[in-house]
């Protein structure tokens, strides 16, 4: 009984406040402020500006310019992190985790995140169980 009542007591705050917003964000924005193109055009983690922002999807965007700004603005789909920037690794074992800028992989033309690199290093043991397991997960925990 004592166990049942903790494991209430831990997850009850969970329950009340515990739904995250369907795009990953800090306080400085999506992908902590680092610019989504420019994994792409770039090959590496960007951090954005202050001024070359875009607000999508109830989340803050920065990009490195102008020009990476309106990439983003003509095919969002095409550059946003999947699974809204939440860990793909923790996607596919169907929870919401919190990602760093540095831990990205892009697959097949997609962009996917993780906790930290560690993380990532396990990911890359089976992108493509771990990216299937994740699209079947986010459909029920994309709102959750």
């Amino acid at each position: 009984m004592k166990k049942l009542l903790i494991g209430f007591i831990l997850t009850f705050p969970i329950m009340l406040f515990g739904q995250k917003p369907s795009v990953f964000s800090t306080k400085t924005g999506a992908i902590q402020g680092y610019d989504p193109v420019a994994y792409f055009t770039l090959g590496k983690e960007v951090k954005g500006t202050e001024t070359d922002t875009l607000v999508f999807q109830n989340a803050t965007w920065h990009f490195a310019d102008q020009a990476n700004l309106n990439l983003f603005k003509t095919s969002p789909e095409k550059y946003m992190p999947q699974f809204g920037g939440y860990c793909a690794f923790g996607m596919s074992r169907g929870y919401k985790a919190e990602t760093q800028p540095n831990a990205w992989t892009i697959v097949e033309g997609k962009l996917y995140l993780n906790y930290n690199t560690d993380v990532r290093q396990k990911w890359n043991e089976d992108q493509a169980g771990f990216i299937q397991k994740a699209n079947e997960n986010w459909a029920k925990v994309k709102q959750k």
